[in-house]
């Protein structure tokens, strides 16, 4: 059961919750309706007395107060207010969601702060996406779960504008929290079938259309490179198309493509056993793409949005594919396999080439794609790659409004010589430099001339201990990103009406 939000007017002094308090910069107690001068003064005194001067990454207990009806209080160091950006909420609202875990609250209450340039409704959403975010837990495999877990967060406010931010926050939120659960699940438990019959489940809910390919129409479609890789499990391999239509006139059409191998071995060019346990999260970036879908029909956007998944396990037996394979693809294109560890590319191949078949002005892919990617940026941040900076500019805004750390990497065309093959018209890796840009390259080799951008979020799509934000394992990274992106996108769209 996920966060409960709501708002209330209640004076905070009569609050009976555990209750946030913003410092700010010069020490003292940030402007909050109800609470008196002189006890402003008395909760800024206890404050300072434990060390919180209300710099930006504090934070700390304070007990019951005389007079209040708080259980207990979590200061936040929030900073100077003209200074203050929504990136220092949203770290304030993953220390007070740390702090209320660990005293065992279960309702929190958090005013709204003054944030230069952002409305009420930008502050909302930042502390409830944040706080749901942090207080996330993937528990369903786990017997005798016991103690006291944060359901109710009370923002502290009123009008539109916060209630616009709630359900903005609880939107997406959802949206992340679901795809971190598909990307936790086992890989016993959720293969390309069950991918997408959840898909089909949630398309039935939302109202949006839904297609799945399974083998045999595979097959008849000629997507060689999704049966290749799917070819050494017993569990078969999917192709998943969803679509949100609006109502009304339709300002462009998108598609986000994602790649979803619920299981990566390496397939004959097997990986070391050590860490193999995580290759159940490699399809992170279908799971990004599934949750966009689920949240936009909230969202009625004029722009016509399809999702495209590809969905495979890769795994050795006798009739996987094999190194020196030559595969035809969707597009007519052969590629000779070099790597079956190289697979993610394969998948993708077949389906954006599916996706410009559907008539998309623009295609994004998002995709746990290169190792080499991870090593250049770490293991928060993902590569960025555009063949139109105006859509790679767009989506760079959009991950820095949402607090998602991208960076944009090159296209160097040069680097395409290495992708020729002797035999066929592609090779699938071309070695270990330039990796993630040779990924990328091959990839733009099945768009067709579209528009297109490539997230390789193989970093932070995963995280080996919890953070601030979250616990260990699936961050759902990305997906917050491409709903603020189709946005900004239709925003355009329409002004160039």
């Amino acid at each position: 059961m996920g966060l409960e939000v709501t708002a209330s007017t209640t004076p905070l002094a009569l609050v009976e919750a555990t209750v946030v308090l913003p410092i700010g910069q010069d020490g003292q107690l940030e402007r909050i309706a109800g609470i008196e001068p002189g006890v402003a003064e008395r909760l800024a005194r206890a404050a300072r007395s434990i060390g919180l001067a209300g710099r930006v990454g504090q934070a700390g207990l304070l007990p019951p107060i005389d007079g209040l009806a708080a259980e207990r209080f979590i200061v936040v160091g929030m900073g100077a207010e003209h200074q203050r950006s929504l990136a220092d909420v949203r770290r304030g609202a993953a220390l007070a969601g740390k702090l209320a875990g660990e005293v065992g609250a279960s309702v929190l209450a958090w005013p709204i702060v003054a944030v230069s340039g952002s409305s009420s409704a930008q502050v909302a959403q930042a502390i409830v996406e944040t706080t749901a975010l942090a207080s996330y837990r993937f528990h369903r495999y786990r017997s005798g779960e016991g103690g006291t877990r944060l359901r109710q967060l009370v923002v502290l406010g009123e009008g539109a504008e916060v209630e616009e931010g709630i359900q903005r926050g609880r939107l997406t939120s959802d949206a992340v929290c679901f795809a971190r659960d598909l990307t936790n699940e086992p890989a016993n438990v959720l293969d390309p079938e069950r991918l997408s019959g959840i898909a089909w489940e949630m398309a039935q809910e939302t109202g949006l259309a839904c297609s799945v390919y399974d083998r045999a129409l595979l097959e008849e479609l000629g997507a060689g490179a999704i049966l290749a890789v799917g070819r050494g499990s017993r569990r078969e391999p999917r192709l998943i198309h969803l679509v949100y239509r609006p109502d009304g006139d339709v300002l462009g059409r998108v598609a986000l493509v994602g790649k979803a191998v619920t299981f990566d071995s390496g397939g004959l060019s097997l990986k070391p056993a050590e860490g193999m346990e995580r290759m159940k999260g490699d399809m992170a970036g279908g799971a990004a793409v599934l949750a966009v879908l689920r949240a936009l029909p909230a969202l009625r956007l004029p722009v016509e949005v399809h999702g495209v998944v590809a969905a495979a396990e890769n795994l050795p037996d006798g009739e996987a594919f094999r190194p020196g394979d030559i595969l035809r693809t969707l597009s007519g294109k052969t590629v000779e396999v070099i790597s079956t560890d190289a697979e993610g590319r394969l998948l993708l191949a077949d389906a954006l080439t599916f996706a410009v078949q559907q008539g998309a002005d623009l295609l994004v892919d998002i995709a746990t794609l290169t190792g080499a990617c991870a090593v250049a940026l770490g293991r928060s941040g993902s590569g960025l790659f555009a063949s139109d900076d105006s859509v790679g500019q767009l989506i760079l805004q959009a991950a820095n409004e949402v607090g998602e750390r991208m960076w944009a990497l090159p296209l160097w065309d040069d680097y395409r010589e290495l992708l020729k093959s002797e035999h066929a018209d592609l090779k699938n890796t071309a070695g270990r430099w330039g990796a993630a840009i040779n990924a990328a390259l091959f990839l733009r080799e099945f768009t067709e001339g579209r528009p297109w951008a490539h997230l390789d979020i193989a970093g932070p799509a995963w995280s080996e201990q919890a953070t601030l934000f979250g616990p260990a394992g699936a961050t759902g990274h990305g997906v917050r990103t491409l709903l603020r992106f189709v946005e900004l996108w239709a925003e355009r769209r329409g002004a160039a009406e």
